[in-house]
């Protein structure tokens, strides 16, 4: 597959509609449409709404940006290649298996739009994250939303049953909202009773944050899988904006053929190298995280108050009451947290943000639930 870069963008019909689209896909468009884009809050506002690392980026990647800013002023592909061979070293792939991409956003619209259509449905969890959903609405294909099971993992058997004619299973694993777990068995079962044709999405946004195995394994092994990673969780890089995708390069070449793929900034590339060459950050960051949203979950505990169980950096919490009030009453105390879901509409999501954080969340929630 050849690397994509400024003089081989493709100016397609798809990629308009889809830029049209992103605007109110991406993880903060989504929350902002939810919460009047957070004009109701100070400027040491608990922002805890929109799945970001409190952490920001690493002390070497923060290194690397500065240092790399002086040559901003240059077309650097050689610094692209060498993140991607990095992580494909890393990973054991062909680093024709992997192209970079300025998140994960673009690719996961584009492989959408490049699968479905009026006669192939989208497949997602319910609730799952929605930019699938908004980006088959564009291609036209139906939207087949699958319940969780009743420990909230993807459905796999049900998502089967519920559309013979898909084109695309997206499984988020973590699950975006609830952080919960699908089994590796679970998607591996997928992929073996899937239509002919169709392709599994498998977004590893929050795969770091969890002991999970990767469905990289599925790729190498050459099935119709793709997978999606970012830097904007563990990495805290959501405002740098660099990804992957990881396909068979027929795959990967048809999910963006739509121009989801251009020159990469110069700073998000070496802010991820860094990050990937640090061994110690990705064990480190998940202990954080493990350790903050297990003392939260403890003072829930204590308090009474029901909670969906997760291993990623979110959580739902069920406020017994709508949970759109509980978001209102929250902003007010200047403590910003998730958006709610249809299916569940007494539930918020919960980014779990520092230990400072958390304990004003803590008492701003108690005193709303009290109020």
């Amino acid at each position: 597959m050849p690397r994509f870069s400024r003089r081989s963008f493709l100016h397609l019909s798809a990629a308009a509609s889809a830029a049209a689209a992103f605007r109110a896909m991406s993880e903060p468009m989504l929350a902002a449409a939810t919460r009047h884009n957070r004009l109701a809050h100070a400027a040491d506002a608990v922002m805890i709404d929109s799945n970001e690392n409190p952490l920001g980026p690493a002390q070497a990647a923060r290194d690397a940006m500065a240092a790399i800013i002086p040559h901003g002023g240059r077309y650097s592909d050689n610094l692209t290649d060498d993140l991607v061979k990095t992580f494909a070293q890393m990973e054991g792939l062909n680093v024709d298996w992997v192209s970079a991409t300025v998140g994960s956003t673009p690719p996961l619209a584009h492989t959408v739009l490049a699968f479905t259509s009026p006669q192939k449905s989208y497949v997602t969890a319910d609730p799952g994250f929605e930019t699938g959903m908004m980006m088959a609405g564009v291609s036209g294909a139906r939207v087949v939303k699958v319940p969780l099971t009743k420990t909230y993992a993807h459905d796999v058997k049900a998502m089967l049953a519920a559309a013979p004619d898909a084109g695309v299973f997206y499984i988020c694993n973590p699950n975006n909202p609830t952080g919960t777990l699908t089994p590796h068995a679970d998607i591996e079962y997928l992929v073996a009773n899937k239509p002919k044709g169709s392709i599994v999405l498998v977004d590893e946004a929050y795969i770091h944050l969890s002991e999970a195995p990767s469905a990289l394994d599925l790729v190498r092994a050459g099935h119709d899988v793709i997978v999606l990673r970012t830097f904007s969780k563990v990495y805290g890089m959501a405002g740098i904006r660099c990804g992957f995708i990881v396909a068979r390069p027929e795959l990967a070449e048809k999910a963006m053929q739509g121009g989801g793929m251009n020159f990469m900034p110069v700073t998000a590339v070496v802010a991820a190298i860094a990050s990937l060459k640090d061994s110690q950050l990705v064990p480190e960051r998940r202990r954080i995280n493990a350790s903050i949203r297990q003392q939260t979950f403890q003072w829930l505990d204590r308090n009474g108050y029901p909670y969906i169980p997760s291993e990623s950096n979110c959580f739902m919490l069920d406020t017994k009451r709508p949970g759109k009030e509980v978001r209102e009453a929250m902003a007010k105390e200047n403590v910003l947290i998730g958006r709610i879901w249809p299916v569940m509409p007494t539930f918020v999501r919960v980014t779990v943000g520092t230990q400072a954080e958390m304990e004003r969340f803590q008492s701003a929630f108690q005193k709303v639930m009290k109020g």
